[in-house]
């Protein structure tokens, strides 16, 4: 029998459910060892820049915001993550604290693992060990990407391509066709634009074919045109 418990988080009430298989990671199923499962609102927030970095978590379903605020109090959005994606893995690699705040985009049902644990799955389940690293680099080249991206295309391609990476029209499972509501200044603070320019830019795509509303953000795979365009 699955056991249930509540924790309390920014005055809210969270549901936690104790997990015998980690039935996120397909068919690795580590033995003698606990996992937890929390769903998190949306808008709500998972852990805060400055917290102790002591769990990792897989996001099973919804998205998640990683951003990071100044001394000023001035916000900057630097991941939006969708299932299949870790972080918080911080904690791992010698970082006592968080370096960014995690917040929920949409209702998510996250995977949490114990840092000690998580180091323990790493030494001794090779597969799991050799899944975590290659999604850590492939993160890596994203990242990458993204510096690029800002650094040489135009506000256009940015958005376009930001619109496709939030479909995950790049990866191997299926591609999602309708985006939860995501708000032009979210989208501005993602590829460093103004909310005016993001505005401007998604009419454009709306008359041209390229997005579409209909009780969400519809995406045709078309826009892939814009990004490719010289």
């Amino acid at each position: 029998m699955k056991k249930v418990t509540y924790s309390r988080h920014a005055n809210t009430k969270i549901k936690i459910r104790e997990r015998s298989a980690f039935n996120a990671w397909g068919s690795l199923d580590p033995t003698g060892m606990t996992r937890r499962v929390v769903e998190y609102g949306t808008r709500q927030r998972i852990y805060s820049q400055g917290d102790p970095a002591t769990t990792v978590l897989y996001i099973q379903r919804g998205s998640v915001r990683l951003s990071v605020i100044n001394e000023h109090g001035k916000e900057a959005i630097v991941a939006v993550l969708g299932p299949g994606n870790y972080f918080g893995e911080g904690g791992i690699a010698g970082q006592s604290f968080r370096t960014r705040t995690a917040t929920a985009m949409t209702p998510a049902t996250l995977l949490v693992i114990e840092r000690n644990e998580m180091i323990r799955l790493l030494h001794t389940e090779h597969e799991f060990s050799d899944r975590f690293i290659s999604h850590i680099l492939l993160r890596n080249i994203r990242i990458e990407e993204d510096l690029i991206d800002q650094l040489f295309n135009s506000t256009e391609k940015r958005l376009a391509r930001a619109l496709l990476l939030l479909t995950r029209y790049n990866r191997q499972d299926e591609p999602v066709k309708k985006l939860p509501k995501v708000s032009q200044e979210v989208l501005a603070e993602m590829i460093g634009a103004t909310r005016s320019r993001v505005n401007f830019f998604m009419k454009k795509f709306t008359k041209n074919g390229f997005i579409g509303y209909d009780g969400g953000l519809h995406i045709n795979p078309s826009l892939l045109n814009i990004v490719l365009q010289k």
